[in-house]
């Protein structure tokens, strides 16, 4: 669970999100997220420049049947543990700076595997720091990722994904060690 400073997306008194279904238990309302996430993800994904916007709005893909606010920024600031993540007033800067980075390295094409592994990792590890989205931040980012690997002509095999590996690498990579994350990476690339 998040933490986060003045939260209006949360019920008053609760750390339970304002939700469609006005799910008021935490439990029950994760579930339903990650059913309708699941199904939403399973669909095509909205196509796009892979930038800001589109990434915005494959989040609202994902999330538009539990959030109202699915696809927008967020407003208040949040943290997991010890991890502070993007100041709201940062985010479109911030964002503005990874996607430009990514259009000036031609969303990584042409690289080697292994270019394309620590590359990919690098911005998803940005992406992540950036935290657009008050939740739903690890399911956007993977989409998203799966579009950017697609486009770059490397497919991957989501039979080799680790979720818990994953999230491990992830926050390494929030901590300064892109290298776990650029190794799951690599390890994911159809061969």
């Amino acid at each position: 669970m998040y933490d986060a400073v003045s939260d209006e997306y949360c019920y008053p008194g609760t750390t339970v999100l304002r939700n469609k279904l006005d799910l008021r238990d935490a439990e029950e309302l994760s579930a339903f997220e990650a059913e309708v996430s699941d199904v939403r993800a399973d669909e095509e994904l909205p196509v796009g420049g892979l930038d800001f916007l589109h990434f915005k709005v494959i989040h609202h893909h994902l999330f538009q049947d539990v959030y109202e606010w699915a696809g927008e920024a967020r407003t208040v600031r949040i943290s997991k543990g010890n991890s502070m993540f993007c100041y709201p007033e940062n985010i479109g800067s911030e964002a503005q700076k990874l996607f430009s980075q990514l259009e000036r390295d031609s969303f990584l094409k042409g690289l080697s595997s292994k270019d394309f592994a620590g590359k990919s990792a690098h911005s998803l590890s940005e992406l992540n720091a950036i935290h657009a989205f008050r939740e739903g931040n690890g399911r956007a980012q993977l989409s998203f990722f799966l579009l950017l690997a697609d486009r770059a002509g490397y497919p991957i095999d989501l039979n080799e994904f680790d979720p818990e590996a994953f999230l491990d690498a992830m926050i390494a990579s929030f901590e300064g060690d892109e290298g776990p994350l650029a190794q799951a990476i690599g390890n994911l690339i159809e061969r």
